[in-house]
């Protein structure tokens, strides 16, 4: 378990673009994903996680309809996801359904996109939303994340279904 991110190298962490319908500032969403990886590091865990182990994160953005592939591929379910994370470091997010759920709940796309990121990044430290009580305290979590990257802007307030 790394208590202080500082001790040892972090993990490297890129955002890369695969969609073409949404405009999105990859520059702004690497930084702010390199703020939140050393936030999510401070986190205490009990045993090492994947993000305590991983020495590359990507984060890839991709269109609803190689998300719902990705879907239907690796969880046997139909349809687009807003966020897939997988325990070898990559976090595959979809650029069309964040733009959906940001005008939904008020947020704006850059918002939204970083909720995804530190979602999954909290995924890798092993935090899950599987049972309410887990998706509560992941809620939390991201919150905490969110305001000390300086995403101040609005709280986070969704339904615990919002993000599988």
């Amino acid at each position: 378990m790394r208590s202080d991110p500082n001790s040892a190298a972090l993990p490297q962490i890129a955002v890369r673009n695969l969609q073409r319908t949404v405009r999105v500032c990859i520059d702004d969403l690497e930084q702010f994903a390199a703020k939140a990886l050393r936030e999510c590091l401070q986190l205490p865990r009990e045993r090492p996680t994947d993000l305590t182990r991983l020495r590359d994160i990507l984060v890839v953005l991709v269109s609803d309809r190689r998300m719902a592939s990705l879907h239907r591929q690796f969880l046997n379910q139909t349809g687009s996801t807003d966020v897939l994370t997988f325990q070898h470091g990559e976090i595959f997010i979809s650029v069309e359904t964040a733009r959906r759920h940001a005008r939904r709940f008020g947020n704006s796309l850059a918002r939204e996109l970083r909720l995804y990121i530190v979602h999954g990044l909290l995924h890798l430290h092993g935090f899950d939303d599987r049972k309410h009580t887990d998706a509560r305290k992941m809620e939390k979590m991201q919150t905490r994340i969110l305001t000390a990257t300086n995403d101040k802007r609005r709280s986070i307030s969704f339904a615990s279904s919002r993000l599988k």
